[in-house]
């Protein structure tokens, strides 16, 4: 009898979870952009079976942007970073909505303060995400060993599947 009982619950459980959770990073470049269409166009197609859309950004705090030698100059030129990067989020966000409107798209836009690679991680678990999807910068060997590489960084240490969006090349 508890069985019988029990087999509803697994059953509505099972439903909730066939919702596919899709994250996308975005940030003010043109790759990234070019990712959050991709997986527009493809959760879009996905979307009468429930998948659910999450557009993040990750906002550097200021004090990373920042490091100067004296307090007091650098309390002034804090504040300047801080306004300039929590403009740029909203810059960010607002294309990101806009695109997800054009596609009648439903996405969860979230700004997340801290290093873009962290935060990504961050989300796929907060969301239990079965997919990220990140735009490639395209850097070379010798910038992304200076640089980094986000998507890569994600790659390797995201519980989900990724996948990572180049532009295409021109045609010449």
């Amino acid at each position: 009898m508890a069985e019988t009982r029990a087999a509803p619950a697994v059953a509505a459980e099972a439903e909730e979870r066939k919702k596919v959770v899709v994250v996308v990073g975005v940030d003010d470049s043109d790759h990234s952009y070019h990712a959050l269409e991709w997986a527009v166009r493809h959760v879009a197609a996905a979307a009468a079976e429930g998948a659910e859309l999450v557009v993040v950004h990750g906002k550097p705090s200021a004090s990373s942007v920042v490091s100067f030698g004296s307090p007091a100059a650098a309390g002034d030129v804090v504040r300047i970073v801080e306004a300039d990067l929590r403009k740029r989020a909203e810059d960010v966000v607002d294309r990101a909505r806009s695109l997800c409107v054009a596609n009648s798209v439903h996405g969860l836009i979230e700004v997340m303060e801290g290093e873009a690679r962290y935060v990504l991680c961050n989300a796929v678990e907060k969301h239990g995400a079965d997919l990220l999807i990140v735009g490639s910068h395209g850097y070379g060997a010798i910038k992304r060993a200076f640089l980094g590489s986000v998507s890569d960084y994600c790659a390797h240490h995201a519980h989900c599947s990724v996948v990572i969006v180049k532009q295409p090349k021109p045609k010449i």
